[in-house]
């Protein structure tokens, strides 16, 4: 079912009616930070995953992606922006107090690594699940290097009430249910495709890499150097999300639909069962080897890389399309943005504001179904951005119109500026509109974007920036060691890892059947269908 359409001005009108500011206080947001662990020298740490933080596979909120070394931290989601803020600086403190001399790399792209074979893959235990997911990675080093693997992001998670979805189906004359809201986040999705080059443009903090990371990696981009081994772009703003960076040529050829949630799973699940020549090499079960899951595109659905996803809690070994299609979408994912060098939690408040500011504009405009045209302009803008971002006078395509950036940003500044009165006014806070004036500040100043402050320091002092990335992650120790606990303290982070220990030996004990059993059931049990 598609909605009426409104214009924006009409929805944002419909926001200031007091069901809808009630809503709008329980916005609920999450975050998924990940960090790798250094030595003193700025070098990876190759020591396993602390058995002190409990196990990287059962515990809630400190487990490992790719790498023992590169650690993920998790908050719940919650209605108070400063609450998650809270929650990670405690977080922060139990890891740093419990991995001896190590500290975490403040930057997305990784610190200097001499071979991407020192890269240790994550171990989850000697349980079936466990396994799978070694394998997994393994299967993702085995496909595009672990040097990729070892970037770090930070995943913004959102969602809005049912009270929200309530008032927005009575506004717009719609039934509430599973199937609207679903569709509603796909209109928020479709608008966030088409404007997300503005997140890396505001928040791209990887406009420079260590030379370490180039060694073996063909490409034509024209290069400067600082310090001794530092490379960056002029105009940058997050190779990270370049084709150097988090990307997957073969996945290019994907038109992954997001106009509607069938379609969006049947793709999803196409790519899963679509055999690739490429990977073709790599055993995934012959005799009881495994290089990776599968011979196909995507070994499972979180191979997809995407700067957004729609996403739905899953039961216990529940693929995530199944509990799409049985659940529908709960929340969003942004998956654009860098880790943020200057927050000692690789994310600030004010991003947090702007986030909410940016993903509602989304869903209030307008949001035709894209298509495969639309799709490509979107990815073309991406690639300006990234890569030329702060070049002054930048081009973007909208709607098969060349634009300056700087034209575009000024529309969507206009909206934001009404919507985050909104949000003000809903949560009796200025924070929303004082966010939207800090981003403006940097569509009229490249220099105050974060790639436009490293840029400077790096090239100002000849800086190389593993020792800026050292700098930062010494002064980040040292700050957050003076942090005093707030939701969490020393003794339940200390509960918390022996229950997840405990955990991970009641999944191994519970394991019934062999490995190649597993496997061989996870990938053959029938796909959900709705209404199952």
């Amino acid at each position: 079912m598609t909605i009426p359409e409104y214009s924006f001005s009409e929805r944002l009108k419909a926001l200031s009616q007091d069901d809808f500011q009630q809503a709008l206080t329980g916005i609920r947001r999450g975050v998924e930070r990940e960090a790798l662990r250094i030595n003193k020298d700025g070098s990876l740490a190759t020591t396993p995953h602390p058995r002190e933080l409990g196990s990287a596979l059962t515990h809630d909120s400190i487990t490992t992606d790719f790498s023992e070394s590169l650690l993920e931290f998790i908050t719940p989601p919650e209605t108070s922006i400063d609450t998650t803020m809270g929650q990670l600086h405690d977080i922060h403190k139990f890891v740093l107090s419990h991995i001896g001399d190590e500290m975490l790399w403040p930057m997305s792209m990784p610190c200097f690594i001499e071979d991407e074979d020192q890269i240790p893959i994550a171990y989850f235990g000697e349980s079936n699940v466990g396994k799978m997911k070694r394998v997994y990675r393994m299967g993702l080093k085995n496909r595009y290097g672990s040097m990729m693997q070892a970037i770090a992001g930070v995943h913004f998670n959102f969602s809005l009430p049912d009270t929200f979805w309530q008032a927005w189906s009575t506004f717009h004359g719609t039934s509430f249910g599973q199937e609207q809201v679903s569709a509603d986040y796909f209109s928020m999705i479709r608008n966030y495709r088409r404007l997300c080059w503005l997140i890396p443009y505001l928040y791209g903090a990887s406009p420079a890499l260590c030379g370490s990371f180039l060694k073996g990696k063909p490409h034509n981009l024209p290069f400067e150097k600082t310090g001794k081994g530092t490379y960056y772009l002029p105009y940058a703003t997050s190779l990270r999300m370049s084709d150097l960076g988090y990307t997957n040529a073969e996945q290019s050829a994907l038109q992954i639909c997001y106009n509607k949630l069938d379609n969006y799973v049947r793709l999803l699940r196409g790519a899963m069962e679509t055999p690739s020549t490429r990977f073709e090499k790599f055993a995934a079960g012959e005799e009881g080897q495994y290089q990776q899951l599968s011979h196909n595109i995507l070994q499972i659905e979180n191979e997809l890389y995407s700067p957004i996803r729609p996403k739905q809690p899953t039961a216990s070994m529940e693929k995530p399309t199944d509990a799409l299609v049985r659940r529908g979408i709960s929340y969003i994912e942004v998956r654009a943005l860098d880790v943020n060098p200057f927050s000692e939690v690789g994310i600030d408040a004010g991003q947090f504001a702007f986030l909410d500011v940016f993903l509602l504009t989304c869903l209030l405009m307008p949001s035709e179904e894209m298509t495969p045209a639309g799709l490509e302009e979107a990815n073309h803008n991406m690639t300006a951005m990234v890569l030329e971002g702060r070049k002054p006078g930048v081009m973007l395509q909208k709607e098969g119109k060349d634009v300056t950036m700087t034209s575009w940003a000024d529309e969507l500044f206009a909206k934001f500026t009404e919507v985050a009165q909104v949000l003000d006014s809903a949560n009796e806070t200025t924070r929303y509109s004082a966010a939207v004036k800090v981003e403006w500040e940097k569509i009229d100043n490249p220099a105050k974007t974060l790639s436009g402050q490293i840029i400077e320091q790096l090239t100002k002092n000849n800086e190389d920036n593993g020792a800026m990335g050292i700098k930062l992650a010494s002064d980040y120790q040292a700050a957050i060691s003076q942090w005093q606990y707030t939701f969490q303290n020393e003794e339940s982070f200390r509960t918390l890892a022996a229950a997840s220990l405990d955990a991970q030996k009641a999944v191994e004990e519970a394991d019934d059947k062999d490995f190649d059993t597993f496997i061989r059931d996870y990938f053959s049990e029938p796909p959900a269908k709705k209404n199952a």
